[in-house]
């Protein structure tokens, strides 16, 4: 289903004019949209157009870009590339997976549409493209919230507006970025799905974590048993550095399934300790926004 919003200036990027009818569109081909009033479709050397380096999209699937190229093959790239105009050449905005495929046949040429972008739209366009049509692993679009975050200073609220997601949903993919990196290859790889991940990320260490994600992997344990696997490491306790030993009150399956549903309600580190009806509830929180944004959940006001 697609996604309303589109996010500062990606209305006007995206946007087709009413007049211009409709276009065949290629299987497997992105929805990308008609040229504006003004624009035109040209044709440019296929070796005059890049791909973008802000292109979250790291994997392509080589069966469906055969199957792509079969239908280029047959019918022409019946959907332009959309552009813009970089050092000499053209950088892909959106239409990675039809370039790629005229790569597959040697085209001497390809359509595109030429825009002005700047990074941020360029950014905000390839997640919604490839969310939309669930193209992303979840640790490519973990990376992609988490460049849009840091490189233009967005809150997890204005990202979820932007990708049409919940705060909760993007807070839960950058939890991700978290485990080591040998594990978020194993999401890329498929190996372990997010939700083995969502509870391994309960255990405190990356040792610990690795651990419990080569046990998921070589036995092949599905996310109950990853819990109660998760369950039995934290009963355990955990050394820190010296002699110092941190206590840790064991934790049922139920327990740790509460403690996941909080962690999805603030998405952020929550920790329940819990004994004989008594314990606590640990919100963890890692800016002054953060804060605030779990205080608004709580319904409170911090003035």
């Amino acid at each position: 289903m697609s996604k309303p919003a589109l996010g500062r200036g990606l209305g006007a990027l995206l946007a087709g004019s009413p007049a211009t009818p409709a276009r065949a569109v290629a299987p497997g081909a992105a929805p990308i949209s008609q040229p504006d009033s003004g624009e035109r479709v040209q044709r440019v050397p296929l070796g005059k157009v890049r791909p973008s380096p802000l292109q979250p999209r790291k994997s392509f699937s080589d069966e469906a870009l055969k199957e792509l190229a079969d239908s280029i093959r047959e019918k022409g790239v019946v959907q332009p590339l959309i552009v813009r105009e970089r050092g000499g050449f053209f950088e892909l905005i959106a239409g990675e997976r039809r370039w790629r495929a005229s790569q597959l046949l040697q085209l001497p040429e390809v359509p595109v549409i030429v825009r002005e972008a700047d990074d941020r739209d360029v950014l905000e366009l390839a997640l919604i493209e490839n969310l939309q049509r669930e193209n992303l692993n979840a640790i490519e679009e973990a990376l992609g919230y988490s460049q849009l975050a840091e490189q233009f200073r967005l809150t997890q609220e204005e990202i979820a507006l932007k990708v049409g997601k919940s705060r909760a949903a993007v807070a839960n993919a950058t939890r991700l970025l978290k485990l080591p990196a040998s594990i978020q290859s194993f999401i890329r790889d498929g190996r372990i799905s997010v939700g083995h991940a969502k509870v391994i990320l309960g255990l405190a260490t990356e040792k610990e974590q690795q651990h419990a994600a080569e046990r998921v992997v070589k036995d092949g344990l599905n996310v109950r048993q990853t819990e109660g696997l998760v369950a039995k490491a934290l009963s355990r306790g955990t050394k820190t550095s010296g002699d110092k030993i941190i206590a840790v009150v064991p934790v049922d399956s139920n327990i740790g399934r509460l403690e996941e549903k909080l962690r999805e309600k603030f998405g952020t580190k929550v920790h329940l300790k819990y004994a004989k009806g008594k314990g606590a509830v640990e919100i963890s929180f890692f800016s002054d926004d953060e804060l605030q944004r779990v205080l608004e959940i709580l319904g409170i006001n911090a003035d």
